[in-house]
């Protein structure tokens, strides 16, 4: 038994030790570095251990991209301006006045609506108007009812009235001025419950107490709402009846919230329903609500306007023309405007086929003009077609650091992007064709002689214009190259697309450019 217990324990020993010492082999080559005995080719180069750049460290090895290339002016021969149809204008003040076109429904005149109710708790005895939208007129009997209060309070009157005349002649100080006023405070209280007069004057006529008293229309109109019926039992808070006045009558127009700045409480309106051809209905805007339909982007403008021979019913639906007076305002030809999508500009024609573009803020458009708010002055000449193919024309310059302006009066002057002296430019990439993401970019640059040129500052710009079918903006990158001697130029830049660059490739001598090229390259990598 010793012994194979002890055979037991010695193989729990050989296992454990076992265990131990592959933990310990595990531990020590997780924290000894890996090597590899292998030669550095032009694949594998050493890396430097240490922390990773930040993103301002390396900002300056990356060209910087733009979504959007600026505008310069533009220089084009007048051959050029005729080729693509530019035609110009000016800048003038205007007396304008708008036509705002809208939709709108006629409603009642909540302004001229009555409510018929009593102020004494009763019960209903005869309704004489039952029916909505019957008319009815000032005076017109409505119903009859029976109140015990009222019965009771003309019963105090009377008797107040017997009383009053009984103690006329008394002698007792305060008798008879008491009795007066017994009378006079109970014939109060019936005037108070707005008790007709005729109905006061049958009670003092007869001595006797009226048990159905008569309730008159207070106006003439239509009753829109009833709810008199006979033996119903009516509180001074019961709306019996709702009768409305259709002389006047209200229409709610729906006018665009693109529009409701032109338009002002006040100006004169035009309605015209398509019932009545030939006719037209005139009234005035009574107020602006303060209110957005969120589903058609509309704000009702409530108008009001007479109602001759009731012709307008309520519901209807009607055509609103809103006569807006804008004064006089400072306007452009509605074409001359090209929008940017961020900017609205304009081309000012200084003559001989200079033209500049010039961010504007222009306010609504009235008929073929826009409305300026800043950025122009009055007779200033302004380009009103082929704006897109100029704005094109300027993108391209811009993108190219190539814009030499005219001298004055030079109308004959060379276009920008003809180089002052002729310098050969020999431009090349790697890998070839360029990619998407790093490549590096050489120029060769050679006189007329063959002899290189140095001390030259080079740039090349890719550019690739804006797609909004996808979505894209327009891409601008700019890398400068560095010399390497020998007329060679070379430097590092990224592509952020693959697809067809224009690229456009400026050298400077002494501040001056001294020479350009424009070329298409096809980049690998996909967009």
């Amino acid at each position: 038994m010793n012994k194979y217990v002890l055979r037991t324990s010695l193989v729990w020993i050989v296992i454990l030790a076992v265990i131990a010492g592959i933990w310990t082999y595990r531990s020590h080559r997780a924290q000894t570095p890996m090597t590899m005995n292998m030669p550095i080719t032009g694949e594998v180069q050493p890396v430097a251990a240490g922390p990773s750049p930040t993103a301002a460290e390396s900002a300056p090895l990356m060209p910087e991209q733009k979504m959007e290339a600026p505008l310069v002016p533009v220089q084009l021969t007048p051959e050029r301006m005729q080729s693509i149809g530019v035609e110009t204008g000016t800048v003038e003040y205007k007396q304008l006045s708008d036509d705002i076109r809208a939709t709108g429904t006629v409603d009642i005149n909540e302004r001229l609506l009555s409510y018929v109710q009593v102020r004494f708790p009763g019960y209903i005895r005869k309704v004489f108007a039952n029916a909505t939208y019957q008319y009815v007129h000032k005076g017109e009997p409505l119903f009859t009812v029976y109140s015990p209060d009222l019965v009771a309070t003309q019963q105090e009157y009377l008797l107040a009235r017997q009383d009053q005349k009984a103690m006329s002649t008394s002698t007792v100080d305060g008798v008879a001025s008491g009795a007066a006023s017994l009378s006079s405070a109970a014939e109060q209280r019936l005037e108070q419950w707005e008790i007709p007069q005729s109905e006061l004057a049958k009670l003092k006529e007869t001595g006797k107490p009226i048990t159905d008293l008569t309730i008159n229309s207070p106006v003439s109109g239509y009753i829109t709402e009833y709810n008199a019926l006979p033996n119903m039992y009516v509180q001074p808070s019961t709306r019996l009846y709702t009768v409305a006045d259709l002389s006047r009558v209200w229409v709610y127009a729906q006018v665009f919230q693109d529009d409701v700045g032109r338009v002002r409480p006040g100006d004169t309106v035009q309605i015209t329903v398509d019932s009545y051809p030939g006719r037209t209905f005139y009234g005035r805007i009574e107020e602006i609500l303060p209110q957005v339909d969120m589903a058609t982007r509309t704000i009702r403008v409530r108008i009001e306007m007479a109602n001759p021979e009731l012709k307008l019913k309520p519901g209807m639906f009607v055509n609103v023309d809103v006569k807006a007076g804008l004064g006089r305002q400072l306007t452009v030809p509605a074409s001359a405007v090209f929008q940017s999508g961020t900017q609205q500009l304009v081309f000012l024609n200084h003559g001989n086929g200079s033209l500049e573009p010039k961010e504007i803020t222009v306010g609504p458009r009235v008929g073929d003009d826009f409305i300026v708010l800043k950025g122009l002055e009055a007779h200033q000449s302004i380009v009103t077609s082929a704006n897109f193919l100029i704005d094109s024309e300027s993108q391209l310059q811009a993108a190219a650091g190539s814009f030499v302006p005219p001298p004055p009066g030079g109308g004959n002057a060379p276009s920008a992007s003809a180089p002052a002296t002729q310098e050969n430019i020999d431009f090349t990439t790697e890998p070839n064709p360029p990619q998407k993401g790093s490549n590096i970019f050489r120029v060769k640059l050679t006189g007329a002689n063959e002899t290189p040129t140095t001390g030259a500052q080079v740039t090349v710009t890719f550019y690739m214009p804006a797609m909004p079918a996808m979505g894209m903006a327009a891409l601008n990158t700019t890398t400068t190259l560095t010399e390497k001697g020998n007329g060679l130029y070379e430097g590092s830049g990224s592509l952020s697309s693959g697809g067809t660059w224009q690229v456009n490739i400026s050298v400077q001598k002494n501040g001056q450019v001294v020479a350009t090229k424009q070329l298409r390259v096809n980049a690998t990598g996909g967009m």
